[in-house]
């Protein structure tokens, strides 16, 4: 009689070795390095782009059913019920009347144009038409900012469609068309130790950006009137006073609303792209290091001049300034990656615009074998979770800085000072640049910014003196901390990674 054991045998080895079911497949296949050959051969990257076209084909048509949705949305829920104003009787530039008009029409011409370039998205030549349908979906997102939306359900509809079609269109079935041009290659940067946009790595930034998501709707909830009050565990009404003052009038939109925007792109954007991002997508890379670095550092000043301009806190934005805080270090070391690459390229005879919209040629032959693959994580969430902050380190100097700076913030209350006296103003902003910059700094890339301490700790060690200041203890206190501060940015601290060409800007 025949074995069955040896057929099972047979049987799992040939299951194992068969190529993988194709549904579901949302990524173009990858080929080797050693087929560029294949490369030119414009014909066979069709091929490959009607294959993953067709792995993707669900997409399209969930599209369509969210157009659908969309387009129904108006008549099936009444938009002018359950309406509010916005918080602090602040006015809008739109009365409430046409506000409603105009999300019952955009959503009925939004659904439309869904509808319409879904279906031409059927087609895999039609690469522009699921960019148009990204933009519809960027678009659904920004209206009930722009327009403050004037009940929860239109704001919730609305965005949350716009999460879905970007999605959908975009982050799924990645980039249209970008198989037709993308070279394939290693995924470790030339002299780099570690690759900056592994899985590991964005993971991290994937859930911060959705923390500080979260935290920013629901000040924005305030903002725009769809809740009463903010519970604040530690200042009370002070957030509100917050909410409602003139810094925050000064936008013509809620700021609350736009920083759950950015976030929303933030934490959208992390999801973009393969592993070899800084290379395939130069592009992206660069938008999201603005999203997250200038625009992060903007955020957070605004947030830090609160004490300074209102005179009140606001847990909640303060802990959204937390969140964004350190995006702005695990964030760099991709972005001067993607730098590293294309100063490589032009080296190499490679026009700009091309490798920055398309990607360039693989520099490194060097493929990322350290990283533990993010399907790992349940069995070896340490070792998973450690990769994520590789060129991140924190010294015990850039530490006993932050938490000085903490302590600073916070040490005219213990003195019981007025919180707009101007030796408090001086804590709080020398307080919270010490915190920032320290936190920055522990990214090994720009580890040189520890350096900006050094002023900010001279101001803190002579200004108390100058100033009206009612505790003699404190301004004692200052000048220590100030003192204290400048000796703790002189050393560098080790430096544990390797960078390539950027090494050398390493000091």
């Amino acid at each position: 009689m025949p074995d069955p054991s040896k057929n099972n045998r047979q049987t799992i080895r040939s299951t194992k070795n068969a190529p993988m079911p194709q549904r579901g497949v949302s990524r173009p296949t990858h080929k080797s390095a050693t087929d560029n050959k294949k490369d030119n051969d414009q014909q066979e990257k069709y091929e490959k782009l009607k294959e993953h076209h067709a792995n993707t084909l669900w997409v399209y048509w969930m599209l369509m059913l969210l157009g659908i949705w969309l387009l129904l949305s108006p008549v099936t829920f009444s938009y002018a019920q359950n309406t509010v104003l916005p918080a602090g009787g602040r006015s809008v530039w739109l009365p409430l009347k046409d506000r409603v008009n105009f999300f019952i029409w955009n959503d009925i011409v939004s659904g439309a144009l869904l509808i319409f370039f879904s279906l031409r998205a059927l087609s895999p030549r039609n690469t522009f038409s699921l960019w148009a349908c990204c933009l519809i979906g960027i678009w659904l997102s920004i209206a009930p900012v722009i327009f403050w939306a004037p009940s929860a359900f239109i704001y919730m509809n609305d965005t949350m469609i716009g999460i879905l079609v970007m999605s959908l269109s975009i982050l799924i079935p990645g980039m249209p068309g970008m198989v037709l041009y993308m070279k394939m290659g290693a995924n470790t940067p030339d002299g780099w130790s570690y690759n900056p946009s592994s899985w590991p790595q964005r993971g991290i930034m994937i859930a911060t950006g959705f923390l500080g998501f979260v935290v920013s709707r629901y000040l924005a909830a305030y903002q725009l009137g769809y809740i009463n009050h903010i519970t604040d565990p530690f200042f009370g009404a002070q957030s509100e006073q917050v909410l409602t003052s003139s810094m925050s009038r000064s936008l013509p939109v809620s700021d609350a609303a736009l920083g759950a925007l950015a976030y929303t792109f933030e934490f959208l954007m992390g999801w973009m792209g393969g592993p070899a991002r800084w290379r395939t997508m130069p592009w992206m890379v660069c938008f999201f290091g603005i999203l997250v670095i200038p625009l992060g550092l903007v955020h957070i000043f605004l947030v830090i001049s609160q004490p300074i301009t209102v005179g009140a806190w606001c847990t909640y934005c303060l802990l959204a300034a937390a969140v964004m805080l350190p995006m702005i270090p695990l964030e760099v070391d991709e972005v001067i990656a993607m730098g590293q690459h294309i100063v490589q390229a032009r080296r190499n005879g490679e026009r700009f615009w091309p490798v920055f919209w398309k990607g360039g040629t693989p520099v490194s032959k060097q493929m990322d074998e350290r990283t533990e693959p993010m399907h790992h994580f349940h069995a070896k969430p340490v070792k998973v979770s450690a990769s994520s902050v590789w060129g991140m380190r924190a010294p015990w100097t850039l530490l006993s800085s932050m938490f000085l700076g903490i302590y600073l913030m916070f040490a005219p209350a213990q003195f019981n000072i007025n919180i707009q006296a101007p030796i408090a103003d001086l804590n709080h902003l020398c307080g919270a640049l010490i915190v920032v910059v320290s936190v920055i700094s522990m990214a090994e890339v720009i580890r040189t910014s520890r350096f900006a301490n050094i002023l900010t700790g001279l101001c803190l060690a002579v200004l108390p003196w100058l100033i009206n200041n009612p505790s003699l203890t404190l301004s004692i206190i200052d000048t220590i901390a100030g003192c204290t501060v400048i000796a703790l940015a002189i050393p560098r601290g080790s430096i544990k990674e390797r960078y390539g060409l950027w090494d050398k800007y390493i000091r």
